[in-house]
């Protein structure tokens, strides 16, 4: 009767110490993934064929940058089509160039779209950086853990 008693107690030590052991792991475990997660740089690129979705970009990106705090990483505008030609209107660009420029917002002009429609890239602002391909570009940024969208 001892022995069944003891063995008993044993038991319920041991099955007891094993999850709280596990609970204790899987507490950690969590933890250590938040913490990654939260360590990680969250980054962002946006592809529009509309020059004037310039302001509501960048007032999302303000607002990201707002957000993640700390964890806020890089952010892309990839700009295609016929648009690019407003891209060498330096008064219809400023302001977006100026806001982008505090945003820390990268606007890149599609290559293909600027030799399609004629553009000078030497008339772009030098703010405005050329992706050779626009839609490649988004693709590579893509795989590489943007989070994208296209407008």
């Amino acid at each position: 009767m001892k022995k069944t008693l003891l063995l008993s107690i044993a038991l319920l030590l041991t099955i007891f110490s094993t999850n709280a052991q596990t609970h204790s792991e899987k507490e950690h475990s969590e933890k250590e993934h938040s913490e990654k997660e939260h360590s990680e740089k969250i980054n962002y690129v946006v592809l529009t064929r509309q020059v004037p979705q310039l302001k509501p970009i960048l007032l999302a990106a303000e607002e990201l940058a707002k957000q993640d705090g700390k964890n806020f990483g890089d952010f892309q505008v990839v700009v295609c089509g016929k648009t690019v030609q407003e891209l060498t209107n330096e008064e219809a660009m400023k302001v977006f160039l100026e806001q982008a420029e505090e945003a820390g917002v990268t606007i890149n002009a599609c290559g293909f779209s600027l030799k399609k429609f004629g553009v000078d890239k030497t008339k772009l602002h030098p703010n405005i950086k050329v992706a050779d391909n626009g839609i490649l570009y988004n693709f590579e940024l893509q795989k590489k853990g943007y989070l994208s969208i296209e407008l």
